[in-house]
């Protein structure tokens, strides 16, 4: 069964430790399973206290980051390819201390705006960056989710088959795609097929809408998006992603171009999310029934 969580930027733009007892606090009381805790900045995470309150709360954690210009492993540049190694290891030993199951986000290229294709070179530096750290993934049970973004935030992986692809040369089973309907809708000629491909690959999924506002106010066909996760018959984590100029700040709001306030209450939104991806879910697994309801005696 789907593990349902959401963004902790639902909630704050940080994780400092009140940031991390709020969102922590508000993710169980809605009634998710889980909170993907998430910030550019590892040395702001506070192990021993983000524990506590996942503890006192009774909900699980995920844990999702991004690699910036310095630590790009795609760059063909060793130092940088060091750098990025060192802060990948870093990410998966917080990640093992808060007892989160999987490490997600742009993991294989720099969380920015590329002026230029990616290159043969730079996929097999990060490539080999990745199975190493995909070994000590193993070691500790944890998931890595290479995310499938937009032509905006990443030249590596834009599409859900280039991630299949490279977890195919990575060649660990710790090691997976992270799918986004937000991205997907721009980048896929075919959601829905493109999840029934990827199959199991997808490691960890993220629901929204077009505009990452309110689930089914935008155009995306979100219950063929689920009726898809079914059809692969995918169990992991399902967690909503939101972002309002409301909550987020920079370099956040200019990294992701969040230019407008798409909700004024995070509760609200939170909740709707959690009733939505429910009730979609059951839609979907409904209809995956419809055959064999539907034989003549």
């Amino acid at each position: 069964m789907n593990k349902l969580g959401v963004h902790a930027f639902v909630w704050t733009a940080g994780w400092t430790n009140n940031d991390c007892a709020y969102a922590i606090a508000k993710t169980a009381e809605v009634g998710f399973d889980l909170i993907e805790a998430s910030t550019l900045d590892l040395d702001l995470l506070d192990v021993e206290f983000t524990r506590k309150q996942l503890k006192q709360a009774g909900i699980g954690a995920t844990f999702s980051f991004g690699l910036d210009d310095e630590t790009d492993i795609s760059s063909n540049d060793r130092e940088k390819e060091k750098r990025g190694e060192a802060r990948l290891l870093k990410a998966l030993n917080l990640a093992r201390d808060i007892g989160a199951t999987h490490v997600c986000g742009i993991l294989e290229s720099a969380f920015q705006k590329y002026s230029v294709p990616t290159t043969a070179e730079g996929v097999k530096r990060s490539v080999e960056v990745l199975q190493r750290v995909g070994e000590v993934a193993a070691k500790n049970d944890i998931i890595l989710g290479l995310e499938v973004v937009n032509r905006y935030e990443s030249n590596v992986l834009n599409t859900a088959s280039q991630a299949v692809e490279m977890c195919k040369r990575i060649g660990s089973s710790h090691v997976k795609a992270h799918l986004d309907v937000y991205h997907m809708n721009i980048e896929e000629s075919d959601i829905s097929q493109a999840i029934i491909d990827t199959g199991d690959y997808i490691g960890y999924f993220h629901t929204g809408d077009s505009h990452r506002g309110y689930m089914g106010s935008g155009t995306i066909d979100l219950a063929g998006v689920f009726r898809a996760l079914v059809k692969a018959n995918y169990q992991g984590p399902i967690t909503f992603e939101s972002f309002s100029s409301r909550v987020v700040g920079q370099p956040l709001e200019g990294i992701l171009g969040i230019w407008r306030n798409l909700w004024e209450d995070s509760h609200d939104l939170a909740t709707h999310a959690l009733m939505y991806t429910r009730a979609q879910l059951k839609a979907a697994q409904e209809a995956a029934k419809q055959a064999e309801r539907s034989r003549l005696p």
